[in-house]
């Protein structure tokens, strides 16, 4: 969208910015332990190998979701490390501990009933209580385990998925079953799941279920089990079925770890973006918000409450006619994900032009250069600059002696050409700060993920005393200034203060 990729990538003739490219060599470390534990409930011992999260700090309190995989091993959880981190780096999903549960029968332990064509079959019921009871509290002891849980499987490990599901529900917060063999015992699961369903109402809990087109997907009996879900399936069960084309049972795997975790959390990629952030509002003269991030399962309020699944669903434009506090929220799969953010409108009158002094001439702010390291408490009337000068036309930042480390004060009176209102959007870095007729409207405080800032209010035509302090303290937050006017609102397309427009003391 033209109008979200201006208001992300402002550029102004005062702030000139360079942005190089780096290629850079990727070093990605695994952090395992082969691990057992005893069992009293299967009489035997079972070993386990431990994915530890790449940001995990031994002696760290943070804690991890957890998730356990049946079949363990390469076979399963090396495919799964792999796209497990790239959820990651994508932003789909948080770190995550990863259990691989290393099978001895799997025929003994992941099926639900004994068939006299399958030796040792129907353990699934022992093998359950044992990661419920045994290896989930261990795992809950001796790694940083935050009790959230997902059950990942394939082909019989889909099976007992399900199977666990049905049976001991609240166990894992994520159920994922990765072509199942739901034709175990005459379609034993889909006999079983009308009568164990209804339990689930309100669980909050999560299903993902993959299958296979063509014949061989169909005799997998999923799509019976798809109709039950269908019919019975209970609010707070959400669940999704995907059939993936031109598939086998084992390449399927890779597909639906990749489209399993993404479900699993519920996550949209990026942040909750609207402009203007904050602002000034006229009685009687509405303003709009302009919404640019995902809308699904996004809601919002103007009453300062916290917004739910049954308030207004997010629109492109929100109006603002009086004080209002916007609230937008971003529901997950996983509540503790769900993203919230806010913005405050207050009522003013018109902000008063002020005179233009003789010695005050146009052609750039005037600008004074610090060196050293600074916050938001710094008063600089009190220093000494090493540089100053006025950000003309050939006013270059990247020119300034240091690169980081340093602080820019530019004010000046900025002439405004015409009533009404006006936006100013800034990217910056920590503890910057913009002002405008001597009220702070920006003080900037954002990372990576939320560069830019905006705040709206009206002017009257006429000159108005501005002030920027940036603290430059990260070289890759670069400095970027500009504004909607009043006539350029309705376009959404930022336009640069123009230098005639800038007046400065010569």
């Amino acid at each position: 969208m033209k109008a979200k990729l201006l208001l992300f990538v402002i550029l102004s003739t005062i702030f000139i910015s360079k942005v190089q490219a780096q290629d850079t060599v990727l070093k990605v470390l695994t952090i395992s332990k082969l691990d057992s534990i005893n069992s009293t409930i299967l009489k035997e011992k079972r070993f386990l190998q431990v994915f530890l999260p790449q940001s995990y700090k031994p002696g760290s309190t943070h804690k991890y979701d957890v998730m356990y995989v049946l079949d363990g091993g390469n076979w399963n959880t090396g495919l799964i490390t792999k796209v497990q981190q790239f959820l990651e780096g994508e932003s789909y999903m948080p770190p995550t501990i990863i259990v691989s549960v290393l099978g001895i029968d799997r025929t003994k332990d992941l099926t639900p009933t004994h068939l006299d064509d399958w030796k040792n079959s129907g353990g699934a019921a022992n093998f359950l209580s044992f990661i419920k009871d045994e290896l989930i509290p261990y795992i809950n002891k001796e790694y940083p385990s935050n009790g959230d849980n997902t059950l990942w499987g394939h082909s019989l490990g889909g099976l007992f998925v399900i199977n666990a599901l049905l049976n001991e529900p609240k166990t894992f917060k994520t159920y994922i079953a990765v072509d199942p063999s739901l034709w175990w015992g005459n379609e034993y699961i889909q006999k079983i799941a009308p009568g164990k369903l209804p339990a689930l109402a309100g669980s909050n809990i999560t299903l993902f279920i993959s299958g296979r087109e063509g014949k061989d997907g169909e005799g997998m009996k999923i799509a019976s089990m798809d109709s039950i879900l269908n019919k019975m399936a209970p609010a707070g069960l959400a669940w999704k079925h995907i059939n993936y084309a031109d598939e086998t049972h084992s390449s399927i795997r890779l597909k639906s770890i990749y489209d399993g975790l993404k479900f699993a959390y519920g996550w949209r990629n990026g942040q909750i973006e609207f402009h203007p952030m904050n602002g000034l509002v006229l009685k009687n003269k509405p303003l709009k918000v302009w919404y640019f991030g995902d809308t699904t399962k996004t809601h919002y309020t103007l009453d300062g409450t916290e917004p739910t699944a049954s308030s207004s669903a997010i629109q492109s434009e929100i109006s603002i006619t009086d004080a209002t506090k916007l609230t937008i929220k971003q529901f997950t799969n996983r509540a503790r994900y769900d993203k919230i953010k806010t913005g405050d409108f207050k009522v003013t009158k018109a902000l008063q032009s002020g005179s233009r002094q003789k010695n005050i001439q146009p052609g750039g702010f005037h600008y004074a250069y610090y060196e050293g390291e600074w916050d938001s408490t710094t008063n600089f009337r009190n220093l000494k600059p090493q540089q100053e000068g006025i950000t003309g036309a050939d006013f270059d930042i990247d020119k300034l002696p240091r690169k980081n480390k340093y602080a820019l004060v530019i004010d000046g009176l900025l002439e405004a050409k015409e009533d009404g209102y006006y936006i100013f959007i800034l990217d910056a870095d920590k503890g910057s700060k913009l002002y405008l007729d001597n009220q702070l409207l920006i003080q900037w405080e954002g990372w990576y993920t939320n560069r830019t800032y905006s705040y709206i209010l009206p002017l009257e035509k006429g000159f108005h005393p501005i002030k920027l302090e940036y603290l430059h303290k990260n070289e890759d937050f670069k400095l970027r200034l500009s504004y909607l006017t009043p006539g350029t609102l309705e376009t959404k397309d930022p336009i640069v203060i123009p230098p005639a427009l800038q007046y400065s003391q010569r």
